[in-house]
């Protein structure tokens, strides 16, 4: 049976050099790329790139010291707050879905309600969902063995449940199922048996194909029960693509094509700068300052520039998992790998969408692209890892899910 560990507030060492400065490092690197290909990116609407960049500018400076802050407060205490973090969360994540919730408080947006009016910025539920996700689940886990068996999983999957059923009826299905893999990541992590996971991913699996597949046969006929449609029509706009079907490349298949060829003008090592704002411009590609902003990157920088940003974000996950890997605290163990989880899954997506092997979600590139509420969760993310790696255990503290042989059986 795994040995518990005392969770005292006060117990460990704090150490000024640890690997979470790898992490905060590439966070600067990326935050600085993006601010650079937002002005690349050029006017958006009657907003000028200038512009759009000096105001996230300004919300990566408060995610900067809002990361110095969550860093310098120990992470231990997060275990006695996690009821009001998951229930304060659900509160927000109620208000965008919620029927008689005026616009002027939660504006449509492409048919959308996912953003809170607050006024200097717009606040994203879905974005502090993830974070609470894992504080919650990280606490679930840190003392159980019983997700050892297969029943056990039921309990992280309803923890999952709750927050991406919220966040699908905004809608947002890219989102909701970045849960996922935070779950699978951190279950492997506190020593759940992968061939529980794997018939367990094979019984979503199924369902996810059966879904699409009705989803692409109901939309033949105009009608949409399962998926909303602007959901079908980007995982319509994939398959056209693969099978090099052009006639709906004007529509539902204008951004994704738009995207690629922009990416495949890059070449290896880009244009200049005032060749590329052209290209960028002449393009038209919707959302390029924001869920289409590695497109603009590799324009500017070519196959160069794309390796660049993925090995700042495998530094990324180097500093991070170097935090998890000196952590022997459970609770924080967890937390880290719930967290970097998050962040590599969402960047891998967009990159995917972007060229052209993922359906396009509407997700964000971490750090780089444009949006208040992904960039201050972004370094929230970074200040919890920070918190984690500074803080070495007591020198006798035992390691964290130590199971015996037959544990689970």
């Amino acid at each position: 049976m795994r040995t518990e560990v005392n969770e005292s507030i006060g117990a460990g060492r704090v150490s000024a050099w640890h690997p979470g400065w790898i992490t905060a490092v590439a966070s600067v690197a990326l935050c600085l790329l993006g601010l650079y290909t937002i002005t690349l990116a050029g006017k958006i609407g009657k907003v000028s790139g200038e512009s759009l960049a000096l105001r996230q500018g300004i919300f990566a400076g408060v995610g900067v010291l809002l990361a110095a802050g969550i860093c310098i407060v120990n992470y231990r205490r997060l275990v006695h707050l996690v009821w009001p973090i998951a229930l304060a969360t659900v509160g927000l994540l109620l208000i965008p879905v919620l029927p008689g919730v005026p616009e002027s408080i939660v504006t449509p947006r492409n048919g959308a309600r996912r953003w809170i009016d607050l006024g200097p910025f717009d606040l994203q539920p879905a974005e502090l969902g993830k974070i609470a996700y894992v504080i919650l689940t990280a606490w679930y886990l840190r003392y159980r063995s019983n997700h050892r068996k297969f029943l056990g999983l039921i309990g992280p999957a309803v923890i999952a449940l709750v927050p991406m059923v919220l966040i699908v009826i905004e809608p947002d299905l890219g989102t909701a199922l970045l849960f996922v893999p935070m779950m699978l990541a951190m279950l492997v992590a506190a020593g759940a048996k992968l061939r529980h996971l794997f018939v367990a991913c094979g019984l979503v699996g199924v369902a996810a194909v059966v879904v699409t597949v009705l989803s692409l046969h109901f939309a033949e006929e105009g009608k949409y029960p399962l998926l909303k449609r602007h959901q079908v029509v980007r995982i319509q706009a994939l398959v056209e693509q693969v099978k090099g079907d052009t006639r709906h490349v004007q529509d539902r298949g204008f951004q994704g094509r738009q995207a690629q060829t922009l990416v495949g003008a890059g070449g290896l090592a880009g244009h200049s700068e005032e060749n590329s704002r052209s290209l960028v411009a002449f393009s038209g590609l919707p959302e390029r300052h924001n869920d289409m902003i590695f497109a603009v990157i590799v324009n500017r920088f070519g196959l160069i520039g794309a390796a660049s940003v993925m090995g700042l974000y495998v530094l990324w996950l180097f500093g991070a998992l170097g935090a998890a890997w000196t952590c022997k605290d459970a609770f924080g163990r967890l937390l880290v790998v719930g967290l970097t989880t998050t962040v590599m899954i969402q960047a891998l997506i967009n990159m995917g969408e972007t060229m052209g092997v993922l359906p396009i979600t509407g997700m964000t590139l971490p750090f780089v692209s444009y949006g208040g509420s992904s960039m201050i969760t972004g370094w929230a993310m970074v200040g919890l890892i920070m918190s984690v790696a500074m803080r070495r255990p007591p020198y006798l503290w035992r390691k964290s899910f130590e199971y015996d042989s037959n544990d689970g059986e």
